[in-house]
């Protein structure tokens, strides 16, 4: 698979973010750079995620800043499904198979790519969630459902929170109601 690119508009604060998905050997590589406000203060957060040849996260790094504050977060994951957070055990992750970046639309591509649900089908998915601005990992149950060939419903928090993705060929999100869409050409 050639490298899939995109490039979004938040449609919750000023900003954009870019991102680029490719094949490593065996691995799968997310990489991005996201530009917005958030109180105030611009933002640059670069990261990588880094996939096994199924889908399911083995690492992740963010790097950058909000306002003048630096950011650099390393996410491993262990054989096992251990995960550490710079370094240190989190448990209340043990067994998550996605990696959640909370300020992108792009790391719902891992679930999308890896579940290969059909038209009609659901699964349940236990993410580890990168809260931002505060950088915690945190266990998120999500639900996707496919409804259509470009079209996901999308639910966490047992259903408080419900969104239609529409996303492209490569299963990345083209348009997340109220948060993101692709950058009209």
């Amino acid at each position: 698979m050639a490298p899939t690119t995109i490039l979004w508009r938040r449609l919750d604060r000023p900003g954009h973010e870019t991102a680029r998905v490719e094949r490593d050997g065996e691995r799968w590589i997310l990489a991005g750079a996201a530009v917005f406000l958030h109180e105030g203060r611009p933002c640059r957060l670069d990261y990588r995620v880094v996939c096994d040849a199924g889908w399911r996260t083995v690492g992740g790094r963010v790097t950058g800043w909000i306002g003048p504050a630096p950011v650099d977060v390393a996410v491993e994951v262990a054989p096992g499904g251990r995960w550490t957070l710079n370094g240190r055990e989190c448990p209340a992750v043990a067994g998550c198979v996605d990696l959640d970046l909370h300020f992108s639309p792009s790391t719902n591509l891992l679930p999308v790519r890896r579940l290969g649900l059909g038209v009609g089908q659901a699964a349940p998915v236990r993410a580890a969630w990168l809260r931002f601005p505060g950088f915690t990992l945190e266990p998120l149950e999500q639900v996707y459902r496919r409804l259509g060939d470009t079209l996901y419903r999308y639910e966490s928090g047992g259903g408080a929170f419900a969104a239609e993705l529409t996303v492209d060929g490569a299963g990345m999100v083209t348009r997340y109601p109220g948060f993101a869409e692709v950058e009209p050409a």
